[in-house]
């Protein structure tokens, strides 16, 4: 109702072709400098990019990310998928919002930090493959991701609303989203809010996949402020800009685990400062977050013991990033700080019997702090180099005394304290040649143990069904990276290789315990968290690139990956060879799309560590948009303004396949046949 009052307050309407707007940074002047990414994929409808999702700004987070190169998700359920890079997890991974740092607050890292924000807010994901990491990561042996949200920025429209709703047929996926924007030269404001909600879907074959449904609301506000400098520069070249962020989800069914979740909620907020020099400048942030987490069992029929696992997680930071051109060198500086405190418990009700009491992250509050530098030198016309270094020093204390003599009863000799130094240093050479573009990089990193290796305490993973312990005196993991990449153009077509190998010292992943025994009903044995000597992780992929026509474009991938630890066994979950295919036809307003992708069989899995091999698979999705404009002029007014439209279509897994990928947990199946329908306005 709301968008038929608009269209019946306007009149002499006629249909105009829809241009793609070009803003990229709203917020600052434009620039022609390189960003140094790996890819970006867009989120916002604005925004240019070499990737978008087929379905649009309707798309989920998850969805996104899966356009991303070198990533993959842990999947184990409908919502909140835990984004991999290089095949390496959550450890071993930065992922920030727009340079902040937020830590999840689930022992079973059910709520990714990617999961606390909607697409309705951002403006693009950027991946940084690797240990050439964004200036805020830390840790990010396996590459960094950094979550850049949608600012109105300013000197924009003056007004500008959109509104999207989109379903999906399989599991009655709604989503609706809203947003408007006030925008002028000394300030802008721009606010929305999104909601989905999903009901259990259906595997290939039509079986309902129980416990996997979900509902969330997003609601977020930007706001910027632009005045003179100080000293009385003309330019207005000084701005403030503040964030605030809510997200909550509810009922969530992870049908890979033995609970549900019953509240995952987020409130992100950021306060920034930046200043515009004639060849430089400088943005200073402070931001704070707090994440509650409830995992939930009650709905599960059978359970033999009910347990409430909440969890919490603060954080508080700030950081200063300082950029500047000079003759042939791009410099960045960045100094950061954060401190963190993550707290989790568990009550078990045991029929009959009084409840039980159990610590698991025992209050661990993390003082963080780093200094990082990089520096792109153009050495010649056809040649570049990028340099990148951090180094950072952190403080962990243990703030529950239970939890704290709880671990010391297996680590007699242990602290309530403990300090450690990370760093990481990369280098990348450039060469391009007529139609070809060559690259080699090296770099060495180190990350120290999070929170759960080190001090988690009985801690169940469904993966290999044992309870983890984590281990005081971890040694820091660190690795050295070795990169390279060719493309080159012949005729119509681009052909690219790429790929990178880790080697891994002071390796940390669980290991065997047989002095101990389980407590959680079940549960196979005990693993507690250790270093091996080494491991290695492999990976490479080729693409090719066929524009066939003006309209038709067809591209193909296909991509490879290993791992092995210090006694030549699998790692797990390594993905097994993967590929896809696309056609894209686009002729003015209208575009088509079919893509066929699929995965090998699994014939290397870490058998040892309790993972089973995933089946091969086949799937073909097809999609189509339409995107028009209707220029309007309103009554009294001479102004006329844009109504935009973009309308999505689609079938996912068209032959209704039942399959499961290998980052599946537990193999749980994925969606079957799912037809889809989505709308965005914009005004």
């Amino acid at each position: 109702m709301v968008l038929e009052t608009v269209l019946l307050s306007f009149e002499l309407c006629s249909l105009i072709p829809l241009g793609v707007r070009t803003i990229f940074l709203s917020d600052t002047v434009a620039t022609d400098k390189a960003q140094n990414l790996d890819e970006v994929v867009i989120v916002s409808e604005t925004g240019r990019g070499r990737k978008r999702s087929a379905k649009g700004q309707v798309a989920s987070i998850d969805e996104h990310l899966s356009e991303l190169k070198n990533v993959s998700l842990v999947r184990r359920g409908s919502y909140a998928w835990e984004p991999v890079v290089n095949n390496m997890q959550t450890e071993r991974l930065s992922i920030t919002i727009d340079g902040m740092k937020i830590f999840y607050a689930c022992t079973d890292k059910m709520d990714p930090v990617t999961s606390y924000v909607e697409s309705g807010n951002l403006q693009s994901i950027s991946l940084n493959s690797g240990l050439d990491g964004n200036p805020q990561a830390t840790g990010n042996i396996g590459g960094s991701l950094d979550l850049k949200l949608r600012k109105a920025g300013f000197d924009s429209d003056a007004f500008h609303a959109s509104a999207s709703a989109g379903h999906e047929w399989n599991g009655h996926v709604q989503v609706y989203g809203a947003d408007a924007v006030l925008s002028s030269h000394r300030t802008y404001l721009n606010a929305g809010a999104f909601y989905r909600h999903a009901d259990n879907y259906e595997v290939g074959g039509g079986d309902e996949l129980l416990f996997s449904q979900f509902q969330k609301v997003n609601v977020f506000t930007n706001a910027g402020l632009r005045f003179p400098s100080f000293g009385g520069t003309e330019g207005g070249l000084d701005m403030l800009e503040a964030t605030l962020i809510f997200d909550r989800a509810t009922d969530v069914g992870y049908p890979a685990l033995n609970m549900d979740v019953a509240k995952a909620e987020g409130f992100i907020s950021s306060l920034s400062y930046k200043h515009l020099f004639r060849n430089a400048s400088l943005e200073t942030k402070a931001y704070y977050n707090h994440i509650t987490h409830e995992m939930d069992d009650t709905k599960r029929p059978d359970v033999q013991i009910h347990m409430d696992m909440p969890g919490k997680s603060w954080t508080a930071g700030v950081y200063s990033l300082l950029t500047t051109s000079h003759k042939k060198h791009d410099v960045a500086l960045n100094y950061d700080l954060y401190y963190n405190r993550l707290f989790a418990d568990m009550t078990m009700y045991p029929g009959g019997a009084a409840p039980m009491y159990m610590v698991t992250w025992p209050d661990v509050g993390t003082l963080n702090t780093g200094v990082a530098a990089t520096d792109n030198v153009s050495i010649a016309n056809n040649q570049s180099l990028r340099l990148s270094a951090k180094v950072a020093w952190q403080q962990q204390r243990l703030n529950n005394e239970e939890g704290y003599h709880a671990l010391k009863v297996f680590f007699p000799g242990m602290t309530d304290a403990y300090h450690q130094t990370t760093g990481r240093i990369a280098a990348n050479y450039q060469l391009s040649i007529s139609n070809s573009q060559l690259s080699i990089g090296a770099g060495w990193g180190s990350r120290a143990p999070t929170v759960t290796e080190a001090y988690g305490y009985y801690l169940n993973n469904t993966f290999d069904q044992y309870d983890y312990i984590g281990n005081p005196s971890l040694k820091n993991e660190s690795a050295v990276e070795i990169n390279g990449a060719a493309k080159f153009s012949v005729f119509n077509s681009q052909f690219s290789i790429d790929g990178n190998v880790f080697l891994f010292s002071n390796y940390i992943i669980g290991q065997f315990e047989t002095r101990l025994s389980p407590m959680t009903v079940g549960a196979e044995g005990v693993k507690v968290y250790g270093n091996i000597s080494h491991a290695t992780i492999a990976n490479v992929s080729l693409s090719w690139d066929w524009q066939i026509t003006e309209q038709l474009r067809w591209n193909k991938k296909v991509s490879y990956s290993a791992g092995r630890d210090a006694d030549g066994d699998a790692l797990p979950l390594i993905s097994p060879i993967s590929w896809q295919s696309e056609w894209i036809y686009q002729h003015q307003r209208f575009q088509a799309q079919a893509t066929v992708k699929g995965n090998a069989r699994q014939s290397s899995y870490g058998e040892k560590y309790g993972e089973t091999a995933a089946k091969a698979w086949t799937i073909v999705n097809l999609s189509a948009q339409y995107q028009f404009g209707i220029l309007c002029r309103a009554k009294r007014q001479s102004r006329a303004r844009n109504l935009g439209f973009v309308i999505r279509a689609g079938v996912e897994n068209l032959f209704d396949k039942q399959y499961a990928t290998y980052a599946d947990w537990n193999h749980i199946p994925q969606k079957g046949r799912n037809i889809y329908m989505n709308l965005t306005f914009e005004l």
